[in-house]
């Protein structure tokens, strides 16, 4: 795969200095199309072998370009806090927003490759980490993320004689280090793995580029005009009035029975049982979360349902049995226009929390497939895709030891209109009934639909969905919190 990049290839100074002036130009009027547009943001990735130019690149870019409108992240070594969340988390919250550039200086293939070549990563794990990679690409792409992946290279004679050019130079020296010299000494073994990684990870959405770095004029023009041509192309181009969706149909039943009607929403609990089982529930969850074997997970609780069905009440029986310290609580709304410039997904990733947390979401990422798919604030491709990107992130969050649990709370139509017309009568409680919360019963038998195929496509078994009978709010609020301790008992035993 790396032929082609080890034959060679330069530009002369004469033809370098005379094609910079004009490609700069035309990258600043490029640049700044874009950041009026603010349709798509561009990312670069910068990987490759030592010495083949990649730091000289990031600081080109920024000379070339208007910095203002570019954020560069250079990744070392993750640090304690980025250890106890997915692996992803540090790439999520570095992604530029839409009308600007956002280079990564290093990325998440770096930690893939140089584990497999230490022998800290087996191959079955560098494969599975390819197939995350290779979905969560195909998510910003099709988010209308620009992804540019470049990668530079050089022969192994090459690159030990850049090393030593650089060391002798003391105005370079300090590029080299002892580390450098160690990866040399594997250079036949990462680059085995390095183009078993990019030939897996080259795909239609997002093919590598792989750039020879012996040569700056070479690489930099390189760089420079593919960039431009990218951004160009995508600016340019006509937008598709039709996209079309890889996930699997939507099948509805024959006999129109859909997952909702099955549940017995009355459910029968007093109010003393519930006043003794409570306690004694609330006193299993502190223990639980003092648990020393808690300090190796962390709790995502996710509140989704009917308007009005109890969640608040169901969360705050939840935090009283938690130290204030340890908990957070994240309302969700419609998102602001900072969040409208990122994929959909980024305003939770920035939420996850850390070992030894809980994070409790009212309304959370499922709203692309209930409301954003009822009130149509989203393409059917946008939403359809939603299902298994939403898999693949719970799953992301799972495997760094999050334990992840999903409560719909269910009422009747009936219901939900006395509790409405309570909320309206009650001065303290006036708040909690909207416009919105009106008009969404209108939508009542869509959401009904929509719910039922939400349950299907993320009921997983490492995050399964509860459904709530939540008529009686006292049985609601104990089977969400016994739910809750066996869910955590399960982890820790």
């Amino acid at each position: 795969m790396f032929e082609s990049a080890e034959i060679g290839h330069k530009i002369d100074k004469a033809t370098y200095k005379e094609e910079v002036p004009i490609l700069r130009e035309a990258l600043l009027d490029a640049q700044y199309e874009l950041k009026e547009r603010s349709e798509f943001s561009v990312i670069i990735l910068i990987n490759g072998v030592d010495g083949a130019g990649k730091g000289e690149t990031v600081n080109l870019l920024n000379e070339w370009m208007d910095p203002r409108l570019i954020s560069t992240c250079a990744f070392a070594a993750p640090s304690d806090e980025e250890l106890e969340k997915p692996y992803m988390w540090r790439y999520w919250r570095a992604l530029a927003p839409k009308g600007k550039i956002g280079v990564l200086f290093g990325s998440w293939y770096t930690e893939p490759i140089v584990q497999r070549v230490l022998g800290d990563l087996k191959s079955p794990q560098l494969d599975r980490q390819i197939d995350d990679i290779v979905h969560f690409e195909k998510m910003l792409a099709h988010e209308g993320v620009l992804l540019l992946k470049f990668w530079f290279h050089l022969s192994k004679e090459k690159q030990k004689k850049r090393l030593h050019e650089l060391e002798k130079d003391p105005d370079t020296r300090w590029r080299v280090t002892n580390q450098d010299w160690e990866n040399f000494s594997k250079y036949d073994k990462f680059s085995r793995v390095s183009e078993h990684v990019l030939r897996e990870t080259s795909t239609g959405d997002v093919p590598w580029i792989v750039v020879e770095g012996e040569d700056a004029n070479y690489r930099s023009l390189t760089v420079g005009k593919l960039l431009l041509k990218e951004i160009r192309n995508r600016l340019d181009a006509k937008p598709e009035s039709i996209e079309v969706s890889d996930a699997a149909p939507l099948l509805p039943p024959i006999d129109d029975l859909l997952l909702l009607d099955s549940l017995e929403l009355d459910q029968e609990y007093s109010k003393k049982d519930y006043k003794a089982e409570l306690e004694q529930l609330q006193g299993r969850l502190n223990l639980l979360s003092r648990h020393p074997k808690f300090k190796e997970h962390s709790v995502i609780a996710v509140f989704e349902g009917n308007d009005a069905a109890g969640k608040g009440g169901s969360i705050r029986r939840i935090t009283a049995a938690l130290d204030a310290r340890q908990f957070s609580i994240i309302p969700v709304a419609a998102p602001t226009e900072d969040e409208r410039m990122q994929p959909y997904l980024w305003r939770f990733w920035r939420h996850i929390p850390r070992k030894n947390r809980v994070s409790i979401f009212d309304r959370s990422w499922y709203g692309r497939v209930l409301v954003e798919r009822v009130e149509g604030f989203c393409k059917e491709a946008d939403w359809m895709r939603a299902y298994s990107e939403i898999n693949d992130f719970e799953e992301q969050l799972t495997a760094q030891g999050a334990i992840i649990v999903k409560f719909w709370l269910a009422i009747s139509k009936e219901e939900q209109l006395k509790r409405f017309k309570e909320r309206e009568a009650i001065g303290f409680k006036r708040f909690k009934i909207t416009e919105e919360d009106w008009r969404n019963r209108e939508k009542w038998d869509d959401y009904v639909r929509a719910v039922g195929d939400m349950v299907e496509r993320t009921s997983t078994d490492i995050a399964s969905w509860t459904l709530v009978e939540a008529n009686n709010k006292y049985y609601a609020r104990i089977k969400i919190l016994k739910t809750l301790c066996e869910a955590i008992e399960k982890e820790l035993d």
